[in-house]
């Protein structure tokens, strides 16, 4: 079976950005995220999604 799912993660940090949105935008630019294959598994694209917020 080939399927798309979505993870979402939670993540707490301590910033010296001045809003959250900032912060936000660094983490989705530089980031990197690492999920493995499994026995069952097999990741075939993993990206992170745009989260847009209203300025």
């Amino acid at each position: 079976m080939y399927d798309t799912i979505f993870l979402l993660v939670k993540a707490t940090v301590q910033t010296s950005h001045k809003t959250a949105h900032e912060a936000i935008t660094e983490i989705q630019q530089k980031a990197t995220c690492t999920i493995t294959d499994t026995k069952k598994v097999k990741i075939k694209e993993l990206k992170f999604m745009d989260y847009k917020l209203k300025v």
